[in-house]
């Protein structure tokens, strides 16, 4: 009879330290991609439709910032390179002359060389008429070496106007703020018609349907988990309430890194310990910075 007290008392102080052990192998906080959307224009901001909570859309437009100096200065460019192409020379025209001079020269050259062959001129005036057919063929090709360099000019001139309205058109597209990913809008920081530079943030989105937990594991505990591997995460919502969701490894820290304060690992006792992303499909009660625990 003894003896059988003796063992229940044991099967019950196991029973109780049994109780003591955690549910959890590793603990961590929630997090989701978030990004941050900056002004890359400087103006008044026109209009903005975004509001905290707001379902954002990948590519439409969120606001417009004031655009109409990039405008205007579009508008002058282009005049000037009409300006440009208008004072272009016409070399065709304007050697024409000279050309015709040049073709009548060489028919002069030629007669004279038959009349100095047959005798019936002197070759004086072969020579002169040699000498004149070279003096219009080098002010035939000063003028075309001239003209040339003007239309050169002219056309550097219009391709340096062209990069110019380019790199306008492209300020002009920064006017418009589009939003860059779908997600939702966690924070608004301006509102319509604040002026707005280069650099400012004005509203912050987050992927919350696609959210992770950024959990601690001890070197001890990486032989059992891999990339890919199906883990259950539960989110605390404090007082013993929790709710379980099917999660999947998706990174494993190559490096170590000392404890954070806030987190309580399997091993309390280890310094060390790995950062593992484990994603979950949110259903819309899971939040950013909520803590929640990992079960392998």
């Amino acid at each position: 009879m003894q003896k059988t007290i003796c063992i229940a008392g044991m099967a019950l102080l196991l029973t109780a330290c049994g109780g003591g052990e955690k549910e959890y192998d590793a603990t961590g906080v929630f997090e989701a991609t978030e990004t941050t959307v900056y002004a890359e224009q400087n103006g008044a901001l026109l209009t903005f439709s975004v509001n905290e909570g707001d379902e954002a859309v990948s590519g439409t437009e969120a606001g417009v910032i004031d655009s109409t100096q990039t405008w205007l200065k579009i508008k002058q460019l282009g005049a000037t390179k009409e300006v440009y192409q208008s004072q272009k020379p016409d070399m065709e025209r304007q050697i024409a002359v000279t050309r015709q001079q040049l073709v009548t020269a060489r028919q002069d050259e030629q007669r004279y060389r038959e009349l100095v062959a047959d005798g019936a001129a002197p070759s004086k005036m072969l020579d002169d008429a040699v000498s004149h057919v070279k003096v219009l063929q080098k002010q035939l090709d000063a003028q075309v070496s001239a003209l040339s360099t003007s239309t050169r000019a002219l056309d550097k001139q219009a391709d340096a106007a062209d990069v110019q309205i380019s790199q306008l058109r492209d300020q002009l597209r920064k006017c418009h703020v589009v939003i860059p990913v779908s997600g939702t809008v966690t924070e608004k920081y301006v509102e319509r018609g604040e002026l707005v530079t280069v650099g400012k943030p004005l509203f912050k989105i987050a992927d919350v349907k696609n959210m992770y937990m950024r959990a601690y594991f001890t070197s001890a505990q990486l032989k059992d988990i891999k990339l890919g591997q199906k883990v259950k995460v539960l989110a605390d919502y404090g007082d013993g309430q929790k709710k379980e969701y099917d999660g999947t490894i998706t990174w494993i820290s190559s490096r170590s890194e000392f404890t954070p304060k806030t987190i309580l690992t399997n091993d309390e006792r280890a310094d060390l310990v790995y950062a593992v992303k484990i994603a979950i499909r949110n259903d819309g009660y899971v939040k950013i910075g909520m803590y929640g625990e990992v079960r392998i």
